[in-house]
C-alpha cells in the first residue's frame, strides 16, 4: 500500500531501513518482543517488526492523515497487534508507563527537542533491561558522548544512534 500524496512524513529509505534490520537480527531476536514505534510516519518500521515476530507495537503519531494510513495498512494486512495511538511523543512518553524491549524514534530531522529524546526515553524507565533505544537523525546531531550511547550508524543522509 503507498502511503497518500499528502502525507508529512518523511518514511526510512528502503535501504536505511533494510541497513538497520541487518544490524538488528544481530542483536536481538525479534520474536515476542513489545516495541514502541515513536513519529511513527507511515509505520514502516513497526510493521517490519510485526512480519518479524513481534507480539506488540505501540505506533505513536500526532498526525491523522498517518495515523489513518497505519490503521488502513493493518485492516488490509489482517494485523491486530499494531495499536495506533494518536498523540504528541513528548506527551505520550511522560504518561507512559509500559515498558518495551525495543523502542524506535523517528523525528523530524529539524525538531527543536530531538537532543532531549534519549534522556527523556532511557530516564522514563520504559525500556526493559537489555533493551534497545534506536533515534533516527540527520548529521547534524552527535549522541556519542551519551552515557548509554552504545554506537552511530550512518547511511547517507539517515544516522542511526543506538542506546542501551
Amino acid at each position: 500500500m503507498s502511503p497518500p500524496k499528502n502525507i508529512t512524513a518523511r518514511p526510512t529509505t528502503d535501504f536505511a531501513k533494510e541497513s538497520l534490520f541487518n544490524l538488528l537480527q544481530n542483536r536481538m531476536d525479534f520474536e515476542g518482543v513489545d516495541m514502541l514505534d515513536l513519529f511513527a510516519g507511515t509505520g514502516g518500521i513497526g510493521l517490519e517488526f510485526i512480519s518479524r515476530g513481534a507480539r506488540e507495537v505501540t505506533a505513536v503519531e500526532l498526525a491523522h492523515t498517518q495515523q489513518n494510513f497505519i490503521i488502513q495498512t493493518c485492516r488490509q494486512l489482517g494485523i491486530h497487534n499494531l495499536t495506533v495511538v494518536r498523540s504528541d511523543v513528548f506527551k505520550y512518553l511522560n504518561a507512559c508507563h509500559i515498558q518495551f524491549d525495543f523502542i524506535y524514534a523517528d523525528p523530524p530531522y529539524a525538531l527543536d527537542e530531538l537532543p532531549t529524546l534519549p534522556d527523556l526515553v532511557l530516564e522514563k524507565q520504559i525500556l526493559k533491561p537489555g533493551g534497545w533505544f534506536v533515534l533516527e537523525h540527520g548529521k547534524d546531531n552527535d549522541f556519542s558522548l551519551h552515557p548509554r550511547h552504545v554506537e552511530t550508524r550512518k547511511y547517507g543522509s539517515v544516522h542511526f544512534s543506538f542506546f542501551q
